[in-house]
């Protein structure tokens, strides 16, 4: 299973995908905005995602599990 996780503190801007759907390594699923920058963050892996972890707005600090992709 992988994980997408926080690399900085920050606020989970927007949710690219939801439980259930299948991402190819390297689509964005995650923005996260960390001091007035967005930051994309991708897949890993192909797979479907398990968990979402977060809704949009919530505050979140570096290492946190955002999304789980199986």
């Amino acid at each position: 299973m992988a994980q997408i996780k926080a690399k900085a503190p920050g606020i989970v801007k927007e949710l690219k995908a939801a439980v259930g759907d299948t991402v190819k390594a390297g689509t964005v699923v995650v923005v996260m905005e960390a001091m007035k920058m967005a930051m994309p963050l991708p897949s890993p892996v192909d797979g479907v995602i398990k968990a979402i972890k977060f809704e949009t707005g919530a505050r979140v600090n570096p290492g946190a599990i955002i999304m789980e992709i199986e």
